[in-house]
C-alpha cells in the first residue's frame, strides 16, 4: 500500500526519504516441512477496510472490455481488453494455487509515479485472473505495463505457485524525456523498467517496503532473459527476467554512468540505482525481513542487526537465505512471523518507554517526532495496529487445486487477529468476511473487521495481562484448523474424481462456518475482556467463572488491583515526585 511515513536520523534534521506499509515473507517448497510454497502479505493502511475479495471465473464475449480500477483510491484509470475466460480468485490466490503479494517501495522520486494506464493493484489482480502459475503471471505483468503503461510507485511483488516463487521488482520511468524540439528522447518509452527473479529452491526471501534486488545475472539467453524474449520465460532453466532497457534507462536518465567502461552492466544493481537503502529503509523497512530472516536462522543472521538498525549500512544481508532447519517452517510458523514486534532483539517494541506499563508494542503516528531540536523515532514492526488485512497463502503441489491451495486470512492486527482457511477453490465468501460488509466509517456488528478491531484497540490498554487471552484463542482455532485441514485433505482426496461437486460443497461449508464460529468467539472475547478488565480492576476467576460474593445481590468478590511496575513508579516520582509524595 502507499500510505507514507517518514522516518529521520537521529542526529540532525536530514531526511531520509519515505517508506511505505505492508510485509512479505516468502518460502519456497524446499524450505518448509511439508513441501508448500507460502508467502505472506500484511495489508497495512490507515485507510483500507479488512474484506476478502473475491472474483468468480467468467467467459466474455469477443470484443468486451475492462475497466481499470485504482486500487488505493477507487479512480477509473482506462480501459483495456478483457480475455476470452478470467481465473476465480479468493482473496490474492487463484484457482490454480498461485498467489501475489505486494510492498510499495517508492524509489527515487522523478520515478515516484508512473505515468501509464495500469496501477500495482490492478497488475496484481489481473494477472491473477489471467495466469495460471508464476511464470505466467510475471509475463502477463510486463506486458501488461509494456502496452498500456505503469501508473503507480515503485513495487515489490512476490508471486508463488505451487513449486516456484519469485521476486519481482519495478518501477516506473516518471514523466516523458522531450527534447529541445519536444520530441520523445530515443529509448524513453511509457512503462517500467524491472527485475524478477527465482528464489532457489530451499531459501527464503521476503521484502518490505525496500527494493532488495541489487545485481543480477545477465542475458544469457538461457537461464536469463529479457523482456523481448517473454516466450522463453516457460523454459525451466530461465531463472531471471528483466526488461531489456533496465540498465539503459538508468544510462539515459544519468542513474548510472554513461560510460559501460567505467560503470560495467555487470555491476548494475537495480535497488542501488533506482531505490538507495538509506537509515529509514533500513530500520523502518528492512528490519522487518531481517525479523523473519532471524526467525529463520538465527545463527546466519544476528551478524546484521547493525544493518536491520540502519547503524551499518554497508552490511547489508542476502536477498534470500536457507533457514537453519526447514521442519520448522509451516504455517503456524509464518503466521507467528507476521505477528512480529522484534522481540528478542534491540528492537524490541514491549521493553521501551514507549510501551507503557503494560509492556505494549505499539506506537501511533507519526512515527518521526521531535523533542527539544532533535529528531526520534519509533519502530515499524510487521505488525502493526493499520493493517487492513493480512494472509498467509499455502501452496500444496501435492493435491488438487481446488483444496491444495489455502488462503488462511484475516483482518486487522495480525498480533491480535485470527487467522481462519479460506480455501483456493471456494466460490462463495462467509458473510463476516464479504465485501460490502461495513467499511472505515460503518460498523457492522456482523464484519469480521469491527469484530477484530474491537478487541485489540481494547487489549492495547492493558496489553501484557490481556494479550494473553488473544493469545489462547488463537492457539485453539489456528492449532485445530491445521488438524482439520489434514483429515480434510484425506477425505476430499478420495471424493474428488467421483463428485468434486460434493468437495467444492465441503469446502464452502468449512470456510463458512470457521469464519462464524471465528468471529462470535472474539465478541464473546470481547466481552469477557470488558467484564474482567472493567475500570482498571481485574475479576477474580474459579472454574471458569467469575467469583462472586455470598449475597442475594450479584457482585464481584472485591477484584485484585496490580500495581504498576515499579521502574513506572520510578518515572512517576521522578516527574512529579514532590508533589505527590504523602507527608
Amino acid at each position: 500500500m502507499k500510505k507514507t511515513f517518514l522516518l529521520t536520523l537521529l542526529v540532525g534534521l536530514m531526511s531520509i526519504g519515505t517508506t511505505m506499509a505492508c510485509t512479505n515473507f516468502i518460502v519456497t517448497k524446499g524450505a518448509s516441512r511439508d513441501g508448500s510454497c507460502f508467502i505472506t502479505y500484511a495489508a497495512d493502511s490507515h485507510q483500507l477496510y479488512g474484506e476478502l475479495y473475491y472474483r468468480p471465473a467468467k467467459d466474455y464475449p469477443a470484443g468486451t472490455m475492462m475497466d481499470v480500477i485504482e486500487w488505493d483510491t477507487g479512480k477509473l484509470l482506462g480501459q483495456i481488453p478483457q480475455v476470452a475466460h478470467t481465473y476465480s480468485v479468493v482473496g490474492n490466490m487463484n484457482e490454480w494455487q498461485l498467489a501475489i503479494g505486494e510492498t510499495t517501495y517508492g524509489g527515487i522520486k522523478e520515478l515516484e509515479e508512473g505515468q501509464g494506464m495500469i496501477d500495482y493493484g490492478s497488475l496484481i489482480y489481473i494477472a491473477l485472473q489471467r495466469a495460471k502459475n508464476a511464470r505466467e503471471a510475471i509475463k502477463v505483468i510486463a506486458e501488461l505495463m509494456d502496452t498500456y503503461g505503469y501508473a503507480s510507485e515503485g513495487e515489490s511483488f512476490s508471486i508463488v505457485d505451487p513449486n516456484e516463487a519469485w521476486i519481482m521488482e519495478l518501477i516506473g520511468k516518471g514523466e516523458k524525456m522531450l527534447d529541445a524540439k519536444g520530441k520523445v528522447v530515443k529509448g524513453w518509452s511509457n512503462g517500467a523498467v524491472w527485475v524478477a527473479r527465482r528464489i532457489p529452491d530451499g531459501y527464503v526471501c521476503g521484502h518490505a517496503n525496500q527494493s532488495r534486488i541489487s545485481t543480477f545475472p545477465l542475458r544469457d539467453g538461457k537461464t536469463s532473459i529479457t523482456s523481448k524474449e517473454l516466450d522463453k520465460i516457460f523454459l525451466p532453466e530461465v531463472e531471471t527476467v528483466y526488461s531489456y532497457d533496465v540498465i539503459s534507462f538508468a544510462r539515459l536518465k544519468g542513474l548510472y554512468p554513461a560510460d559501460p567502461k567505467k560503470a560495467p552492466d555487470a555491476e548494475f544493481s537495480f535497488c542501488d540505482t533506482y531505490a538507495p537503502v538509506d537509515f529509514g529503509a533500513a530500520r523502518g523497512c528492512e528490519a522487518r525481513v531481517w525479523a523473519f530472516f532471524n526467525r529463520c536462522n538465527h545463527a546466519e543472521m544476528a551478524q546484521y542487526e547493525d544493518y536491520a538498525r540502519g547503524d551499518n549500512l554497508k552490511h547489508r544481508f542476502p536477498l534470500w537465505i536457507k533457514p537453519a532447519d526447514k521442519n520448522k517452517i509451516d504455517v503456524r510458523f509464518m503466521m507467528a512471523a507476521m505477528r512480529d514486534h522484534y522481540e528478542g532483539t534491540s528492537m524490541d517494541m514491549t521493553k521501551d518507554l514507549g510501551a507503557g506499563p503494560y509492556q505494549c508494542p505499539y506506537r501511533w503516528r507519526p512515527m518521526n517526532w521531535s523533542y527539544n531540536g532533535k529528531e526520534y523515532i519509533h519502530e515499524r514492526a510487521t505488525a502493526t495496529q493499520q493493517t487492513g488485512f493480512s494472509f498467509v497463502a499455502q501452496c500444496r503441489s501435492w493435491l488438487p487445486n481446488m483444496f491444495g491451495g489455502i488462503f488462511w486470512f484475516s483482518v486487522d492486527d495480525a498480533a491480535s487477529t485470527c487467522y481462519v482457511p479460506m480455501f483456493c477453490g471456494i466460490t462463495k465468501i462467509p458473510h463476516e468476511y464479504e465485501q460490502g460488509n461495513g467499511s472505515m466509517v460503518e460498523y457492522s456488528p456482523t464484519a469480521a473487521f469491527w469484530t477484530f478491531t474491537k478487541v485489540s484497540n481494547f487489549v492495547y490498554s492493558r496489553y501484557n495481562d490481556m494479550i494473553k487471552h488473544v493469545n489462547e484463542k488463537q492457539n485453539l482455532f489456528e492449532g485445530r484448523f491445521v488438524k482439520d485441514v489434514e483429515e480434510l485433505d484425506r477425505t476430499l482426496v478420495t471424493l474428488y474424481d467421483s463428485k468434486p461437486e460434493l468437495v467444492l460443497q465441503k469446502l464452502n461449508d468449512y470456510s463458512e462456518q470457521s469464519a462464524q464460529e471465528v468471529c462470535k468467539t472474539w465478541n464473546d472475547l470481547f466481552i469477557y475482556l470488558l467484564v474482567k478488565y472493567n475500570d482498571g480492576n481485574v475479576k477474580k476467576e474459579e472454574n471458569g467463572k467469575f467469583k462472586v460474593t455470598d449475597t442475594k445481590i450479584p457482585q464481584c468478590e472485591f477484584p485484585d488491583q496490580p500495581e504498576y511496575p515499579q521502574y513506572w513508579y520510578k518515572m512517576i516520582v521522578d516527574d512529579c515526585g514532590k508533589n505527590i509524595e504523602a507527608k
